[in-house]
């Protein structure tokens, strides 16, 4: 999703730069020029519209984590216990 955006940040600076509307790059250096203003466009727009998925994505990681907390914890338990047997 994130490339998505990317892509889209970089056809309309890329559109955006062939009609004159943002001034092209120095030189030569137009292709990076774009490259450079889509990733800047992109990043907070990532940011902000994938916010959702970046909260479940955390919270399926965080009950991941607690699921494999408790099992280790379980199997030091059953661990200790035949240990002391």
């Amino acid at each position: 999703m994130r490339f998505g955006i990317f892509v889209g940040c970089y056809v309309v600076t890329a559109v955006a730069v062939h009609f004159g509307l943002i001034p092209s790059g120095v030189g030569d250096s137009n292709f990076l020029w774009v490259i450079l203003l889509a990733l800047v466009l992109s990043a907070p727009l990532s940011f902000v519209l994938l916010r959702k998925q970046r909260d479940e994505m955390s919270a399926q990681i965080v009950s991941t984590v607690g699921r494999t907390k408790a099992r280790l914890d379980a199997n030091r338990t059953r661990e200790d216990e035949v240990a002391s047997q």
